[in-house]
Order: C-alpha cells, then structure tokens, then sequence
C-alpha cells in the first residue's frame, strides 16, 4: 500500500520565502502549538508544518506500536516528509524531543537539514549519576507512566500547569490540558513512554548541522543542566538562556523565542 505522507502526517505549506522552515511539536502536543510563531516568519521562510502519527489530525490507522516504540520511527517519518517535499538546507525547529527526533533523521541525511532551533532539548531525562543529571530519577517516570495508564485525565489536569509554570496565566496551562486530553490515551502513553524512557546522548557526536539550543529559565522537564550537557556535546552548538519559564516557551514567550531565532538564523545565513 503506498502511503501519502503528506495526508498521513497532515503536513501544511505556506509562506513566501524559499528557505524551508520546519517546525516538530512535542510529545502531547500538535503542530498547533506553533501558532504565535510561524506569523513572523512566513514573509521570509517556506513554511511547513505537520503532525506526528498519533497526534493532531494525523491519520491514526497508521499508527504502529512497533515503530513508534523508539523516537528512530518518528524521524523516518520526518525523512520521509522532507523527502516528498524535496526539502534540503532546511531550519529544523524541534520543541522538546522533537530536537533529539530531527537530529536521529539529520545523522541519517545531513542535507536535508541547514540549521537545528532545539527548544527544551533533552538527550536524556533520566539521570545517570554521577555524570548525567537529566531531572528525573527513573521512579519519577514510572510514576508518570502509572498515573497516564490509571487516571490519564487526571495526568493531563496535574501536568499541564507544572510543565507550563505560568501560573499567572491560567489560560495557557488550561489550554494545554485540553491538548493532552484531545490525544488517543493509549498512543500518549506510548509516546511518553518512547520519549521519556530514550536515550540519544551516544548519537550526539555524530550531529554536524549547527544548533540553538534555547534553554528555557526554571524547566522541570529539560533544566539547565541539560542545556549545559547538550551545548558541550554538541559541535557548532549556540547556547542562549531564555528569561522564559516553564517548558513552552512557544506559548508563553512567542516574542522572545521568535526573536532568539531571527538573531541566530540571521548570523548564520547560508
């Protein structure tokens, strides 16, 4: 059977620059989440945006436990969008494990991708003492991954505002419990389990396309010493520290993270 990528992974273009922009939502989360964003790059850029199976208005049938069962089956997804699309020297913005996502499919071909924005990155949640701080000891996921199984509401309404940290704005957490409430709770679960049981930091030596790491201020899912760890690990790595909290900083600081992209994508145009 041959599967239109495009509609499978509900893939949109708009913009009127040439340059391809890619944008990868995160776990729980669907291209919506990049809303206050691509407006102040459509002028310049090729927009495009999509869902992963599984998430937004993906094409669900086509969603496979195997494959998804390591984030390598979401970047073949992406090779394959930027394939159908014939994408090259693209900026490739991943929100949270969508930057370990895109660079798993920028090993396999380098150039498709100019440019990586990695917003809250993490090649590791789990900490592995003493030499690795990822934020979270394996118990803590475990639990997570009990509460998505037993209560996956209940998950969505105690999550949204911790990971959000806004607490001021109450819409934004709001909104975002009804983003993890819309997803299939058997393929969230999955999702969860693939994203925060993974382990990338063995695959970042081999990473040759220059990042943004954004480090977002107080992130109970990617603290700075992630941040610290990536921008060591990572060749042509750029490390900026947002004044933004909490781990959307899409939603919360669309001003400061669009312009922390414009300032890197512009020094280092090619």
């Amino acid at each position: 059977m041959t599967v239109n990528v495009l509609e499978r992974n509900n893939v949109k273009q708009f913009g009127q620059g040439s340059r391809p922009i890619v944008f990868a939502h995160g776990f729980g989360c669907d291209q919506d989440m990049w809303r206050y964003i691509v407006p102040q790059f459509e002028r310049d850029y090729r927009i495009v945006l999509f869902d992963y199976v599984g998430s937004g208005a993906s094409q669900l049938h086509h969603y496979d436990p195997i494959k998804y069962s390591h984030l390598n089956g979401y970047a073949q997804d992406v090779l394959e969008i930027m394939d159908v699309l014939d994408l090259s020297n693209a900026v490739f913005v991943g929100h949270s494990v969508s930057s370990m996502i895109g660079l798993l499919a920028a090993n396999q071909e380098s150039r498709r991708f100019g440019d990586f924005v990695m917003i809250g990155p993490s090649p590791r949640y789990i900490n592995d003492l003493p030499d690795y701080y990822g934020g979270f000891k394996r118990s803590d996921i475990d639990e997570l991954l009990n509460m998505m199984q037993m209560n996956f509401f209940g998950w969505a309404s105690y999550l949204a505002p911790i990971v959000m940290n806004n607490p001021d704005r109450k819409e934004l957490s709001d909104d975002l419990e009804k983003t993890f409430c819309s997803r299939d709770p058997h393929i969230a679960r999955q999702f969860a389990e693939t994203t925060f049981l993974s382990d990338c930091r063995k695959d970042l030596q081999y990473c040759s396309v220059p990042s943004l790491i954004l480090q977002c201020s107080d992130d109970s899912i990617a603290p700075i010493e992630v941040g610290n760890y990536l921008h060591a690990h990572l060749q042509q790595s750029t490390l900026r520290l947002m004044n933004a909290k909490g781990h959307y900083p899409q939603l919360s600081h669309p001003e400061e993270t669009a312009s922390f992209i414009h300032q890197y994508l512009t020094a280092h145009q090619q």
